[in-house]
């Protein structure tokens, strides 16, 4: 059930994203974008998980070295955009200390938007 959840998350913002790049919403896109690039390098297959083997030992063939990607649970896509999140608070608050006030403005439109993805779903 929990990984119905989080590729419902996905699916969401996945959904979005189209809507947010019609409507020309550059924080919407630019959150969305992020978000989901950050869930699929989550998913990635763990480099350290693949078998060492030399080069002669390697399987051959059409998807011989293929591997099933990382299944993300509702919890681990919670993280991801909770981590996303906090990302863009904090460099709102660099960019606010440094005079940047548009710029921090917009980083924190992006991380409501993430909060209301995250809200949504409860």
């Amino acid at each position: 059930m929990a990984l119905d959840d989080a590729a419902s998350l996905r699916r969401r913002l996945r959904e979005a994203l189209p809507a947010a790049l019609k409507a020309r919403d550059r924080a919407a896109v630019a959150a969305l974008r992020s978000a989901l690039a950050a869930i699929e390098n989550a998913s990635a297959v763990d480099a350290g998980s693949a078998p060492g083997l030399a080069i002669e030992e390697s399987p051959v063939g059409a998807g011989a070295t293929e591997v099933e990607r990382r299944q993300l649970t509702d919890s681990d896509v919670r993280e991801i955009l909770l981590a996303e999140i906090g990302d863009r608070l904090g460099a709102a608050e660099t960019y606010e200390g440094a005079g940047r006030h548009d710029r921090a403005e917009r980083l924190r439109a992006e991380a409501d938007l993430l909060v209301a993805y995250l809200q949504s779903g409860t």
